[in-house]
């Protein structure tokens, strides 16, 4: 599995989740605005998506599948709890956003869900 292009796929999908739930619609000057990207860049990426069934266009506005939906919020959820368990150990909010945003891309499912059950129990 290519790792640069999981990260980006997902950082992709996080984003449209997160502009679903701020705006009505999503247009990729939305997505490329908030990733800090060109509109070629987010073209591409979107051209992506669309193909392996995360994301479907109406012509002018981007939706998450079902499958997108899913996918994203697992993305979203392990970026929080990241977040949140680094804040908790003493790292700065702005630091834990940061580093969670590199994180949630490499960590194992192992240390993630310790890191969540640790959390569960404060």
């Amino acid at each position: 599995m290519n790792v640069k292009h999981n990260q980006s796929e997902q950082d992709y999908l996080e984003i449209i989740l997160n502009l679903s739930e701020e705006q009505a619609t999503i247009h990729r000057i939305d997505v490329a605005k908030r990733a800090g990207v060109s509109q070629p860049a987010v073209n591409k990426a979107m051209k992506l998506l669309v193909e392996k069934g995360y994301i479907y266009e109406d012509g002018k506005h981007l939706y998450l599948t079902e499958t997108g939906k899913k996918y994203a919020k697992e993305v979203y959820e392990k970026h929080c709890i990241l977040r949140d368990y680094l804040i908790r150990i003493g790292v700065s909010p702005a630091c834990a956003e940061e580093d969670a945003c590199r994180m949630e891309h490499v960590v194992s499912d192992e240390t993630f869900l310790a890191m969540k059950n640790q959390l569960s129990r404060v």
